[in-house]
């Protein structure tokens, strides 16, 4: 069943237990913090750099959940060797993410290779309803689509804790 596709704050705030967030692509839409880091910045350390809007705003919010108890955890499938984009954000993940609260796993493509995968990455809360993301082949935004079919969190949320188990945490994964 899709539905107008809530905003994602009011998403993620209504989560009560889980959101698991589940990233397939090696590159995304262009990003000004990626594009310092390319011109050498080092964006990696907490006293290094000014984090834009957006960052903060995020920042606030995945604090804000994971104070209320909710476990946040995101997997990364990647291709090997890594492109630039997810050597930065491997670079930017302890710091962005981890620090937070959330839980980072990181797994090789070629180990997926026999996992039953979504066709888009997506975030799942509380394995009740799904937020799929859509974007182009050269990584920008195209759309989403909000989805409760109950196969659909099904099939979700079995891709999802597959990936996880067979992943690797951040401190272990070396890029």
């Amino acid at each position: 069943m899709t539905q107008n596709v809530p905003d994602f704050g009011a998403l993620l705030r209504s989560a009560d237990r889980s959101a698991v967030h589940l990233e397939m692509r090696d590159s995304y839409m262009d990003d000004p913090v990626f594009a310092d880091w390319r011109a050498g910045q080092p964006v990696d350390r907490p006293d290094a750099y000014d984090l834009p809007e957006e960052y903060q705003a995020w920042a606030a919010l995945v604090r804000e959940t994971v104070a209320r108890g909710v476990a946040m955890r995101r997997a990364r499938i990647v291709s090997e060797p890594v492109t630039d984009y997810i050597r930065w954000e491997h670079a930017i993940t302890a710091r962005h993410n981890v620090a937070l609260g959330e839980q980072v796993r990181w797994l090789p493509r070629r180990l997926a290779s026999d996992l039953a995968l979504p066709g888009n990455d997506l975030w799942l809360i509380d394995d009740r309803l799904v937020l799929f993301h859509w974007f182009t082949g050269d990584g920008d935004w195209a759309g989403h689509d909000f989805n409760e079919d109950p196969a659909t969190v099904k099939m979700v949320s079995a891709s999802f804790e597959a990936v996880w188990d067979r992943a690797v945490p951040h401190a272990q994964y070396t890029v």
